[in-house]
């Protein structure tokens, strides 16, 4: 459950958006949970990021003890962090958080867990996180063009032309309009 002062949202309905006429202050509440044994995996932990298995729980256990850090991200940057006891049990985070713009907010156990985000619209304003965010999409999408184009049959081309296109003026109309890097 995600939720405001004066009323709630929850994931998934509503377009997962929460509509402030002025910038304030939300209030996110979650119930979380994270499993880890009593006792650290040291060979997981050991191993970096690049090696397999990238997104085990293990890699966020702080320490010697049985707790990972539940962040708290606006717009891709972590703005606040609890911590809670990986024992498989459901537990309640909350977070007040300054929303000044429209942004994205989710949370996330690093690397493990990412939630889906809740847009928070701040006087009908759309979500414009960052031009670098913007521009790093823009050259994802050129990315992933160069490696599909080949895979397209001759008749599928031209449509997923277009449709690359497309969204080639879409990030370029994101960039144009962001106003924070």
């Amino acid at each position: 459950m995600w939720g405001l002062k004066e009323g709630s949202i929850v994931q998934g309905f509503n377009g997962s958006e929460i509509k402030l006429q002025q910038a304030g202050t939300v209030f996110i509440d979650a119930t979380v949970a994270a499993r880890l044994n009593d006792q650290p995996d040291a060979a997981l932990k050991a191993r970096p990021y690049s090696q397999k298995p990238y997104w085990d729980i293990e890699r966020a256990r702080i320490g010697e003890s049985r707790e990972v850090p539940v962040e708290l991200i606006v717009n891709g940057q972590v703005v606040a962090t609890k911590r809670i006891v990986a024992d498989g049990k459901l537990v309640n985070v909350s977070f007040d958080t300054k929303i000044e713009r429209s942004s994205w907010v989710a949370l996330r156990i690093l690397p493990s867990s990412h939630t889906n985000p809740i847009w928070v619209l701040v006087g009908d304003q759309p979500v414009r996180a960052s031009k670098h965010s913007a521009e790093w999409c823009a050259k994802a999408l050129e990315l992933c063009w160069q490696q599909k184009e080949r895979t397209y049959a001759t008749a599928e081309k031209p449509k997923a032309k277009l449709d690359y296109e497309h969204a080639r003026q879409v990030y370029r109309k994101l960039v144009a309009e962001c106003t924070v890097d």
